[in-house]
């Protein structure tokens, strides 16, 4: 694997080369023997105008499978460019799934034309899959999986197969149903290969595999396939009859958005974010994002002008007010990203959400001693006076349990209402931890020097 990834990397640079030397007959012959990956990642590692180049230079028949690697973001630059004939002719051949995953991200009237240019098989298989919301099991599978029947004998199968001129990728399973469709079980390849040929179907499958609900959440179907060690798994409505399957490939795709909307969350940007989309659109995404960052600011600023005679009376409040907040702000934070990991996972349940809750406040509570304890010390040596060290450890050990509990219980709360704790928690979490850091700090200060 490590040579491959070496090789590929040798190949991009030797294609960089090319394309910044002007020779762009040697860039397009190293570009289309490329992996459709390793173009998109040369795609979404250039600057825009690179990019154009770049995509001129790619062959029509490998357009459809680099747009099914690209981000959303990415892809939908593309496919501005595109009418329904140019659409229609990139997505042949492509998987169901990658094919509904591109019309998403066009216009209705252009995607209607695209359905109506094909088949009638190929529409019914694709509008099966669009029924579904790309977040869902049904979004997620494909339509190409092999179909048995419980009566086969193993010898028949096996014929049928060879009938084919070659099987769906990723196929571990066949899957057994009913003249209806109905799904009744599964026969692993492994089995098949090894079985008296006389024995049937029914004998030798696997009744005991539980398909997957169209409408199951992606990250749910991800955790199955965890939990499982699935290759791939058939996807069936409410009624059980089989839709189609979903393989291993989608679900890392679907892991690697969770994590990037995870992390990217965090600062208020889109898990799609492209790193060198052009100023124009990714300014006012960020803006937006900073206005209600103002926001909370004001609110903690106003708090602030509340003590406002008490720090005109002792200076040094000034000084070391930012610390509480600090330290309550980075308390929080662990706190939240542990749960939000947790709850992403599918570890925090009803059943240990107390738990961790307590467990989260006797954390922030020993921290809160430890550290006021030192600062306790430093800041009475520092002015002079015991009053403002014993008045800053109280305020830290407060904020720090307040901010333990807030960590705990935002996304919880976030979560049952249905609101992205992952994009909204972090600006909550600031404002509670800088409202309680200078309420209980410049508080305590005023009881103390009124």
């Amino acid at each position: 694997m490590a040579h491959t990834n070496a090789n590929s990397q040798a190949k991009l640079d030797e294609l960089s080369r090319a394309l910044n030397s002007g020779t762009f007959t040697d860039a397009r012959r190293m570009l289309n023997g490329l992996r459709a990956a390793d173009v998109a990642h040369l795609l979404e590692s250039s600057p825009p105008r690179f990019r154009h180049i770049l995509w001129q230079l790619v062959e029509v028949e490998h357009e459809g499978e680099i747009l099914g690697e690209l981000s959303d973001d990415l892809q939908a630059v593309f496919l501005s460019e595109m009418d329904a004939a140019e659409v229609t002719q990139i997505t042949e051949g492509l998987e169901d799934d990658d094919v509904a995953d591109i019309l998403q991200q066009l216009p209705d009237r252009i995607t209607r034309e695209v359905l109506k240019s094909m088949d009638h098989q190929d529409r019914a298989r694709l509008e099966r899959v669009l029924n579904y919301p790309d977040d869902t099991a049904g979004g997620l599978m494909n339509t190409d999986a092999i179909t048995i029947r419980a009566r086969f004998t193993m010898d028949v199968v096996l014929r049928y197969l060879r009938r084919h001129e070659e099987i769906p990728e990723m196929t571990d399973n066949l899957i057994v149903v009913d003249r209806n469709d109905q799904f009744i079980g599964m026969l692993p390849l492994r089995t098949l290969l090894v079985s008296d040929p006389t024995a049937s179907v029914q004998e030798m499958m696997l009744t005991d595999v539980e398909p997957i609900p169209a409408y199951l959440p992606d990250d749910e179907v991800a955790r199955l396939f965890e939990g499982n060690d699935w290759v791939s798994a058939p996807v069936v409505d409410n009624n059980g009859k089989l839709l189609g399957r979903i393989t291993i490939d989608d679900v890392v795709d679907v892991i690697r958005e969770d994590a990037d909307h995870t992390l990217m969350s965090m600062a208020g940007l889109d898990e799609d974010e492209d790193t060198f989309a052009p100023v124009s659109r990714t300014a006012p995404r960020r803006a937006v994002w900073l206005g209600i960052n103002l926001a909370t600011a004001f609110i903690a600023a106003s708090v602030i002008n509340l003590f406002q005679d008490t720090i005109e009376k002792v200076v040094a409040l000034a000084v070391l007010m930012p610390i509480v907040a600090s330290m309550g702000g980075v308390a929080g934070t662990q706190t939240l990203t542990i749960l939000v990991r947790g709850i992403a996972t599918g570890h925090v349940g009803k059943n240990n959400q107390r738990w961790l809750i307590n467990r989260e406040l006797t954390i922030g509570l020993l921290n809160g001693i430890l550290w006021a304890a030192v600062v306790a010390v430093a800041a009475s040596m520092w002015f002079d006076d015991w009053n403002i060290g014993i008045i800053l450890a109280a305020a830290m050990v407060i904020n720090l349990v307040t901010a333990a509990f807030t960590g705990a219980t935002l996304p919880l709360l976030m979560k049952r209402v249905n609101i992205d704790p992952a994009l909204a928690g972090g600006v909550v979490l600031t404002t509670v931890t800088d409202v309680v850091g200078f309420v209980s700090f410049l508080g305590l200060a005023t009881l103390f020097y009124a």
